[in-house]
């Protein structure tokens, strides 16, 4: 197995002691003399795949807290964040599940702060807006946590790096291991930094249901039959799935079609579809 990295510069790959490897432009002949830095090119994640060696941390975890904001007293917290359950045992997965609740409650006493007359049910749909994956997902590329993320080598294959669900879990993952590392003071002015222009926008008077919630009270205000959610075929490895949703409503001569990395998101592209066929305003 000829291709090698230095365990701790994870900026260059070389072969036979040449770099091998420009930023972003793809392969260079193995006699290339030039160094290129590397800052996240999927041309060298695919590289480490094909050679079977896991993957190290794309960028050092030093940069990353640099770029928070935050000083780790015990920086393998941080790096444990970013290690997706694909590397092994020791993976993210606790700090997930700390941050996702450190994350709700932060997120809920924003929202009671800043609706003193906001309904329990309204507030409850403001969070759940704030804090689903695809909201997630954006605070992690915002943040560039994909460069950082730690993949096994079919994670890295499919370009787990990219996929929302990933990078969610690594927001999560990061909140809780500042929390870990401090308290609760100190990671909450981190938390509401990165939602604040998302709270800023919040509107009580805008509808935020969601796709499914919206057609089963359009259909239930008409006392019509809920909708039925048929799923079609799933397609693709256990880390890279697709499902195929078809949705059936019963006043409905057409059915709709929707696709996602989830059940659940399929289903709310097909529900988002039965509504525009049926003209229901948001």
């Amino acid at each position: 197995m000829p291709w090698r990295y230095a365990p701790r510069h994870f900026e260059f790959l070389t072969y036979q002691n040449e770099v091998c490897h420009a930023q972003c432009f793809g392969w260079s002949e193995c006699s290339a003399k030039q160094v290129y830095s590397f800052a996240g090119c999927e041309v060298c994640r695919v590289l480490w795949w094909q050679a079977d060696i896991e993957a190290p941390l794309i960028k050092p975890i030093s940069e990353l807290a640099r770029k928070l904001g935050y000083d780790f007293k015990d920086l393998s917290l941080c790096e444990l964040a970013l290690t997706h359950r694909s590397c092994g045992k020791k993976n993210n997965e606790r700090l997930e599940f700390l941050g996702d609740s450190i994350l709700n409650f932060i997120i809920a006493e924003a929202l009671y702060a800043r609706f003193p007359q906001a309904r329990e049910g309204q507030m409850s749909r403001l969070r759940a807006l704030l804090v689903k994956g695809e909201t997630l997902a954006e605070i992690a590329r915002e943040l560039g946590l994909g460069d950082y993320l730690r993949l096994g080598s079919g994670e890295l294959k499919s370009g787990g790096y990219r996929r929302d669900s990933i990078l969610a879990d690594a927001v999560e993952a990061v909140i809780g291991a500042i929390y870990t590392d401090s308290d609760l003071e100190t990671v909450r002015p981190f938390v509401l930094r990165w939602y604040q222009e998302r709270l800023e926008k919040l509107d009580l008077n805008e509808t935020i249901k969601d796709s499914k919630t919206r057609l089963q009270e359009f259909l239930q205000s008409r006392r019509l039959a809920l909708p039925d959610y048929e799923l079609l075929k799933v397609e693709g490895e256990a880390h890279d799935q697709t499902f195929y949703i078809r949705c059936h409503v019963e006043t409905m001569a057409q059915t709709t079609d929707g696709t996602g990395s989830s059940r659940r998101q399929a289903e709310q592209e097909a529900a988002r579809l039965a509504l525009e066929l049926l003209q229901v305003k948001k």
